[in-house]
């Protein structure tokens, strides 16, 4: 990792805490989180709801929820302190992971000249034997990192296919101008990468997808351009197509979309739907399967302006192609 600029490579002193915000039970209209994600936990038959920020709410309803909960321990390493994006909890093995984004601003692991300092992201691997925590980093060294040290990594995303567990991740289009998405395989014990990654596809291919000048959107204040990619996950329907779920920006902001897998395996080739599945200021979507065993599809929602708010959505994935339903009210 490279070493904040004038730091010589000592750690930075730790940031301050703040209080705890209290635990309440809520209606999930009344969240506001970005990049929700849903784990539906089959041993305690409870929902569990966490997202940018890394707090964990939780629910046997869907509907009332409790929290936030602080869920996460950083000690002794550069993330601790650092705000987290995007976290996900996934269960491999007989444990609970917990995937998330932290960034430390003060390293820049690439000046791009005339455009941005690229800082230090990336997505790491918590670990818990519950899913309710505490999550600790399941490599405990104060510097490691997961993906190659100079790339801005986001969003990652667990999936396992012939009996391999890859991450499936964002390399920043602030890096890159074309966003792309990235996989890398992991070590049984997920310790570790077990080869560079491999490009699926990027932002561009997607004809919905637009180039955030043309559409007058800044990032950071500035006006960067670029085409993004965020939030993978990926899926099957009923009939065995693979498809991932991602998010870029289009006509209208933020935006929803889906590709597929001709050879059904990660390896692709990954074909991009035409239009957005969801094109409406909505994105970083994910699907999770009720205990009644019904599909559903949860993403994040902003009214102009507004805050982001999770959303529920009914979804039918019985063919090749997933198709969305009608808001769903628990």
């Amino acid at each position: 990792m490279i070493p904040p600029v004038g730091t010589q490579g000592q750690q930075r002193p730790p940031r301050p805490r703040f209080p705890e915000p209290k635990i309440q039970t809520v209606s999930l209209d009344d969240i506001f989180m970005s990049d929700p994600f849903i784990f539906p936990d089959t041993k305690s038959r409870t929902y569990y709801l966490t997202g940018t920020g890394g707090r964990l709410y939780k629910s046997t309803d869907l509907k009332m929820w409790t929290g936030p909960y602080s869920i996460i321990d950083l000690t002794g390493t550069w993330m601790d302190g650092n705000f987290v994006a995007a976290a996900e909890i996934h269960y491999i093995g007989g444990k609970y992971y917990l995937a998330g984004t932290w960034n430390d601003h003060s390293v820049v692991i690439q000046a791009v000249p005339r455009r941005y300092n690229v800082p230090l992201n990336q997505t790491q691997l918590l670990v818990s034997d519950s899913p309710e925590g505490p999550y600790k980093p399941l490599v405990d060294e104060h510097d490691f990192c997961l993906g190659p040290e100079d790339w801005d990594i986001i969003d990652g995303t667990l999936y396992e296919e012939n009996d391999t567990t890859y991450m499936v991740f964002v390399h920043e289009w602030t890096q890159l101008i074309d966003g792309t998405m990235d996989y890398m395989p992991l070590s049984k014990d997920l310790t570790h990468r077990t080869a560079e990654p491999t490009t699926i596809f990027r932002a561009s291919e997607a004809s919905w997808s637009k180039e955030m000048n043309s559409i007058g959107e800044a990032t950071f204040g500035m006006k960067m351009p670029g085409w993004v990619t965020d939030g993978p996950q990926l899926f099957r329907t009923k009939t065995g197509k693979l498809g991932m779920l991602w998010s870029s920006w289009g006509v209208n902001r933020y935006a929803q979309g889906i590709a597929y897998s001709e050879s059904g395996t990660i390896k692709g080739p990954w074909i991009q739907e035409k239009e957005a599945f969801k094109g409406d200021n909505s994105g970083h979507g994910m699907l999770f399967t009720t205990f009644e065993g019904k599909r559903l599809f949860i993403i994040h929602h902003a009214e102009g302006n507004g805050p982001r708010k999770p959303q529920l959505y009914e979804v039918d994935d019985s063919s090749d192609k997933l198709i969305l339903g009608n808001r769903y009210n628990p």
